[in-house]
């Protein structure tokens, strides 16, 4: 089994909604993302999945939220934007976009550099 995995960055402002802290006011990180997607073949020049491929379907999904509110971006409008929530976000919406040659494995969410939270389906 092979495991290819891109990391990336993004700039979004939020708030957790029913959060006792300072959490619940406006604010912004850098996020960071680990997306990795497992495959058990590779192709005749012995590439399980093009890195290319995953960087442009993972920037698919982050696009949506770079430099947004999230909690106005769906489903975050109804859905608080915990990490715990965006990282399944990610495992499912870049699972979508994946041909059926391979599969998610985890995605890993950073608020920043000390906290962070991963979601394997």
């Amino acid at each position: 089994m092979y495991h290819i995995f891109y990391e990336t960055r993004f700039a979004a402002a939020h708030h957790l909604q029913g959060y006792n802290g300072m959490c619940s006011e406006l604010h912004g990180h850098t996020w960071k993302v680990r997306v990795e997607i497992k495959a058990d073949q590779k192709d005749e020049i012995g590439i399980s999945f093009d890195f290319k491929k995953l960087k442009s379907i993972t920037g698919k999904v982050i696009d949506r939220l770079d430099h947004h509110y999230i909690n106005e971006v769906p489903p975050f409008d109804k859905k608080n934007p915990t990490a715990e929530n965006l990282a399944e976000y990610f495992f499912h919406e870049v699972g979508i976009l994946l041909p059926k040659t391979v599969a998610m494995s985890k995605v890993i969410v950073w608020e920043s550099e000390s906290y962070g939270v991963s979601f394997e389906g």
